[in-house]
């Protein structure tokens, strides 16, 4: 794992493969260990990259709110110290979030898009409510609870689980908050029409709450085509990582 200074924040990512880039974006608690089973096998065929946002895993906590457009000045950096010009963003959860905002504000950046169990908006209670418990949980200080409830309902095996964990433990309850409360009034879904970027939706089938998200999302894009994964709820990078590799391949591979 690599990391490059951001205006005074160590930021961690790691690189790994050849040929179009993605970076991918966790949600708050987890880090780029999310995604290491796209880094060990999109890597194949792709440039994979993957970073810890501020205040999670293995980069430093920041005195700036962390904000999204803050997240996109980082992915930013990162790309121009890789010497990389344009992107595919896939954002994961909450990371979906960023990967639209990444869309709306550096569509000069970006090859197209990719969400995973993303959303442009919280329009119902319950997301709310789970969004809330998040933060309130981190600004308590309740990390550990957080670090282990999360790892484990992402983990496919005891040994993804201590990955996860071991990262996840080290979260800034500042950073988790702030990323928390800040995708709670985060909206962008009348901006979406303005995305030229072609944009892969993936759902897991019995990720229901998360279903109307997803059409949303795939209503209002000019240009995007919508998954739905089978006998997986919202944990698709661990979980369902064989489908969702197979689905960022061939889409990828339709945009060269």
């Amino acid at each position: 794992m690599a990391s490059i200074d951001a205006n005074g924040v160590s930021l961690h990512y790691i690189v790994r493969g050849k040929g179009a880039p993605l970076i991918f974006i966790h949600p708050p608690v987890l880090s780029s260990a999310n995604f290491t089973y796209q880094l060990d096998e999109l890597s194949k065929y792709f440039t994979v990259i993957a970073f810890d946002i501020r205040g999670h895993g293995k980069s430093q906590p920041s005195a700036q709110t962390l904000t999204y457009s803050l997240v996109v000045e980082d992915m930013k950096k990162i790309l121009n110290h890789l010497t990389i010009e344009k992107a595919f963003v896939c954002g994961y959860s909450a990371g979906g979030s960023i990967a639209l905002e990444f869309l709306l504000t550096a569509p000069e950046r970006s090859l197209g898009g990719i969400l995973i169990g993303g959303i442009s908006e919280v329009n119902s209670r319950w997301l709310k409510n789970v969004i809330s418990l998040g933060a309130s949980c981190a600004r308590a200080g309740a990390i550990p609870t957080l670090a282990c409830s999360i790892s484990w309902s992402n983990s496919d095996t005891m040994a993804m689980f201590r990955q996860l964990w071991k990262d996840a433990k080290k979260a800034d309850k500042k950073s988790v908050e702030e990323y928390y409360r800040y995708s709670l009034t985060y909206n962008c879904t009348n901006r979406l029409w303005s995305i030229s970027s072609p944009v892969l939706l993936v759902y897991g089938k019995n990720d229901i709450p998360f279903h109307a998200y997803g059409r949303l999302i795939h209503q209002k894009l000019p240009h995007s085509e919508f998954a739905m994964i089978p006998n997986v709820k919202h944990q698709i990078p661990t979980k369902a990582h064989g489908e969702l590799n197979r689905l960022i391949k061939r889409f990828v591979h339709a945009q060269q």
